[in-house]
């Protein structure tokens, strides 16, 4: 029985031995002479010349509709609502009353305060021929006159807080939902309507700081909103003295107009803005940018090799992106194959049109 194991044993360890030994020959069979001697392979690669050209660049930007002008309305003083002189959702003037406050006590007031007037006019008055004639001191005259003057301010503090009771439109626009009702006691916490001009739209942006530069005031822009896909035309008007440190981008903002009210307030727009056109720019496809842990690279020909050069780039379209340093103009730029290469690897390079 030994013997019969051993001889199995014999006969495994035979027919493995074999097996290895034809893996063994077919793949030195398999192995490329060339490689063999140390010599690579020339990789396949697609590449182009790379040429200046004209180029104009476009911000792809993020930004919100915003009123020229917009208000909550309110009352500067507390009292009953006696009338409301506006329907809501239409539109109001300058000037237009929209509504009023019970002002009753106000005007018993202001009797009270101008019969305090006069009497303190005409002792004022009288103080002052006395004062001529020497029959008064110069001290009693003065605490005459400013009795006077001080009944006066009275006066003039009521007629104030009365105009108060009547509150107008501080522009023309558009007058939204109501909040209060006819009798309705109001504060001036107390929110009556929101009042909109819409006739101009704000469009507040923000581009990043390497673009501050080319920013000018009246500089034109266009945009489009998430609902529509016309395209709207704005002005820049303004933008802030200073880079945002935190997010290191400038905030813009520009005025459109809105005639038709198609516009409106708090809308996404999606802004396109137009920078400084470049003459002489390098644009390379997007396709021969490889990522890389502190930016990004190109692979270029050099000699029959690759060669791996670092690059800061700036704006994209959608299939090139501009070179702002790291290349030249008449370098071969590889475009396809590039993500097996390695600096210096043997390369046969056919080029294509660009």
């Amino acid at each position: 029985m030994k013997i019969k194991y051993i001889v199995y044993t014999l006969l495994i360890v035979g027919i493995g031995a074999l097996i290895f030994h034809r893996i063994s020959e077919n793949k030195a069979a398999k192995e490329d002479p060339k490689e063999k001697s140390g010599k690579k392979k020339p990789v396949n690669v697609t590449g182009i010349i790379l040429k200046p050209e004209v180029f104009a660049d476009n911000l792809s930007l993020s930004g919100s509709l915003e009123a020229n002008e917009q208000i909550e309305i309110r009352s500067e003083v507390s009292g009953v609502v006696e009338s409301i002189n506006f329907t809501e959702g239409s539109s109001v003037t300058k000037g237009q009353v929209l509504f009023k406050v019970n002002d009753i006590e106000l005007r018993a007031q202001l009797g009270k305060v101008k019969s305090a007037q006069s009497l303190a006019s005409e002792n004022e008055r009288r103080a002052k021929l006395l004062l001529q004639k020497q029959a008064i001191s110069l001290e009693e005259y003065d605490i005459a006159s400013a009795d006077f003057q001080s009944a006066k301010a009275e006066t003039q503090l009521i007629q104030a807080q009365l105009g108060k009771t009547t509150v107008r439109a501080p522009f023309s626009g558009k007058i939204g939902l109501r909040y209060i009702s006819k009798g309705t006691y109001v504060t001036p916490e107390t929110v009556i309507a929101n009042l909109v001009n819409t006739s101009q739209l704000k469009i507040t942006f923000s581009i990043p700081e390497k673009y501050a530069a080319q920013m000018k005031i009246n500089s034109s822009l266009s945009f489009t909103t998430s609902d529509s896909k016309e395209k709207y035309t704005a002005k820049i008007y303004a933008f802030e003295p200073g880079v945002d440190v935190a997010s290191r981008t400038l905030k813009m903002r520009a005025i459109a107009q809105n005639p038709g009210g198609k516009l409106l307030p708090g809308t996404f727009a999606k802004v396109a803005l137009p920078l400084e056109k470049v003459n002489d720019a390098l644009l390379v496809p997007t396709e021969a940018l490889i990522p890389i842990q502190n930016g990004k690279k190109i692979f270029i020909a050099n000699g029959g090799k690759a060669k791996d050069i670092v690059v800061e780039t700036g704006a994209r379209t959608a299939k090139s992106i501009l070179i702002l340093s790291g290349l030249k103009a008449g370098d071969t730029i590889l475009t396809s194959g590039v993500m097996s290469l390695k600096d210096g690897s043997p390369v046969k390079v056919k080029l294509q049109k660009n």
